[in-house]
């Protein structure tokens, strides 16, 4: 699996495409959101923020390039003869998926690092960090369901933008209107349950029990999407 995950690594920095939609725009998307944070904390908080700018990394910077990366590898053959060697199909996706992971989890944290800096830091980081690698561990399952229903890097523009524009607009509705109406039905969509999480933990006043109970939505969104990608994903081109 390292090995893959190192030959991996090196294909990103090769790959002008993508890093700029998995470098460059999330960075520079979350950058925003912590430049203009006082104009933004008018809206939902610190909390509010903290939660888009780990949905903008994690959403264009994981899920889209892990998507395009599973779509290109299978097109090509390579997850063919990958499955030749003595690696597992397991250890085959954790290596091609570990690098981009590795990459917007430590774009999240210190695009967050940095906003708790220039502003005021997350009241329960323990919580933070739990709902960062949750809603990572969702992403990365989604990706693998969406790859199986992806035919090429460039029809991953496609199958990638319904998911990736309703993670971001369900944390900007919950992030903002909060879940005093409508509470399950917010929590129930894809990344509703994880930003309550995280502005749970950023802003804090909510007890830890509470907040506790919001992440057995976000591993069930998991455990679906895995699920999903076991009946949809396929290791060679559709003929």
């Amino acid at each position: 699996m390292l090995e893959i995950a190192r030959s991996e690594m090196i294909q990103i920095f090769r790959n002008r495409l993508v890093l700029v939609t998995g470098l460059v725009i999330p960075v520079a998307a979350g950058g925003y959101f912590v430049h203009q944070h006082e104009a933004f904390s008018d809206l939902g908080g610190l909390g509010y923020i903290a939660a888009i700018v780990m949905f903008t990394v994690l959403a264009f910077g994981l899920y889209t390039t892990a998507v395009t990366t599973l779509a290109s590898r299978r097109q090509n053959l390579f997850l063919k003869r990958l499955r030749s060697t003595a690696a597992g199909d397991a250890g085959i996706l954790a290596g091609l998926v570990l690098p981009v992971t590795v990459i917007s989890l430590v774009q999240a944290v210190a695009i967050l690092i940095v906003l708790g800096a220039v502003a005021t830091g997350p009241a329960q980081l323990p919580l933070l960090a739990v709902a960062i690698l949750a809603t990572t561990a969702m992403m990365v399952a989604l990706a693998l369901a969406t790859a199986g229903l992806t035919n090429s890097p460039e029809h991953a523009q496609v199958t990638t933008l319904p998911v990736s524009l309703s993670v971001i607009a369900v944390a900007s509705w919950v992030g903002i209107a909060g879940t005093e109406d409508l509470a399950l039905l917010k929590r129930m969509l894809p990344g509703g349950a994880a930003t309550e999480l995280v502005v749970n933990a950023w802003d804090g006043g909510v007890p830890l029990a509470d907040s506790l109970a919001l992440l057995p939505i976000t591993m069930a969104w998991v455990l679906a999407a895995v699920a999903l990608a076991a009946r949809l994903f396929r290791w060679e081109p559709r003929r």
